[in-house]
């Protein structure tokens, strides 16, 4: 591997000054669980590291009842789901960063950079999808602001635009009677890609669904938010029959590929049944909530 120049960053603006100054061959680097090995494999080119863990704004873990989650994008996935409070009111975020790599991946990979990784398979994507997250990104022009669903526009690439990195990722505060689920298939049961996955996110009124949204992950160049099941879905009596019909508008909604973790034809089977079962996980916790 050849030398990197590596700098921590302090401020939002100092990090956004070196990404300018290293143009396309700089990078951020959160946890590094994904970046330091693409670039050891020579995926990437990288002249620069611009570490942000040491930036105030993308380590904030903050919640509360009224106004929500503010997720930083330098926060490990420990942080996540040791965090009680936040592993009650979000337990369909904690299904996917517990499934990320290993205890000790988990000691340092974050959301934010599963998220700007941008893989079709990322565990981590279509739960905060589901969950409405927000980005809040950070550039030479400013702040703006992305929902997560629109932030991944290819395999391995995102919104983000020169000299801009992702800060943190908002959830507006859990709704009554309502909850998430995520679930994926890998041929084994740990520290493995999904050959797919399905979030689901209902809101029940009695015996119904007031509401609800699907996102799908390895199943699409990018995580796919399936707001055709959320349609179908909302005001219907909650039967095995609904149940299943979302199930299939979620298959249908899939564009997979066939490679070496899997076919075409077994993702799409793969994204009807998790799916179904995502919303059954779903309406269970929304009914214990």
């Amino acid at each position: 591997m050849k030398p990197i120049d590596y700098v921590r960053a302090r401020t939002l603006d100092e990090a956004v000054l070196l990404l300018r100054q290293g143009g396309e061959r700089a990078r951020v680097l959160a946890g590094g669980t994904d970046l330091i090995v693409q670039v050891r494999e020579n995926r990437r080119d990288v002249d620069l590291f611009v570490d942000i863990k040491n930036i105030p704004e993308t380590n904030r873990l903050e919640y509360d009842p009224e106004h929500g989650l503010t997720l930083g994008a330098a926060v490990p996935c420990y942080r996540i789901y040791g965090n009680p409070a936040v592993a009650k009111a979000y337990p369909g975020l904690i299904d996917a960063v517990a499934m990320i790599g290993s205890v000790q991946i988990q000691g340092r990979a974050t959301v934010g950079g599963n998220l700007c990784n941008a893989s079709p398979a990322a565990d981590s994507i279509p739960p905060m999808i589901v969950y409405r997250g927000v980005c809040h990104i950070y550039g030479p022009q400013g702040s703006r602001v992305v929902p997560v669903e629109e932030f991944c526009t290819g395999p391995g690439q995102t919104v983000l635009g020169p000299g801009e990195l992702l800060v943190w990722i908002h959830f507006p505060p859990p709704e009554r009677h309502a909850q998430a689920h995520y679930l994926r298939f890998t041929p084994r049961n740990e520290m493995d890609i999904a050959v797919a996955g399905s979030a689901a996110y209902v809101r029940l009124n009695g015996e119904r669904i007031a509401s609800a949204r699907v996102a799908l992950s390895a199943v699409a160049p990018t995580p796919l938010f399936v707001p055709e099941v959320g349609e179908y879905l909302a005001g219907k009596e909650i039967t095995d029959e609904v149940i299943r019909q979302a199930g299939e508008l979620a298959k249908a909604a899939a564009r997979p590929i066939t490679d070496m973790r899997g076919t075409a034809e077994q993702r799409k089977h793969l994204s009807a049944v998790l799916t179904r079962r995502a919303l059954r996980g779903a309406i269970q916790r929304a009914q214990e909530a």
